[in-house]
């Protein structure tokens, strides 16, 4: 079982959109979408720019340099020119006093053989 961080408000990521976040000396992006709030590697696995930075579409954020898209719950990457996953960290929102806060897994998720995350 992994440990849990606190690392923002939820009102601090409008639905929509992305945030960079750091844990354990990694940055993250935190994005919240209307299936949930994600957390996945701020780094695309094609080139080294920030995920936060890109539009949130649907499930998936795209890389804002090159249009690659990646699914939120996965890691995997769905267009070109990425063609590795990125970690995904698993999300928990705390309400404390009437406040939401965002947790996230201090650990990223473990994957299978096939690149996909163990449930």
């Amino acid at each position: 079982m992994s440990d849990f961080v606190r690392v923002a408000v939820l009102g601090d990521v409008p639905m929509g959109t992305a945030l960079k976040v750091t844990v354990n000396n990694r940055a993250i992006a935190l994005v919240n979408c209307a299936e949930g709030v994600f957390a996945i590697s701020d780094v695309c696995s094609h080139a080294d720019v920030s995920l936060s930075e890109g539009e949130v579409i649907d499930c998936t954020i795209e890389c804002w340099l090159h249009g690659s898209q990646f699914n939120l719950r996965t890691g995997l990457p769905l267009t070109p020119p990425a063609i590795s996953a990125v970690p995904t960290y698993e999300v928990r929102l705390v309400d404390d006093a009437g406040t939401t806060h965002i947790e996230v897994a201090t650990s990223p998720t473990p994957v299978s053989t096939d690149g996909r995350p163990q449930s």
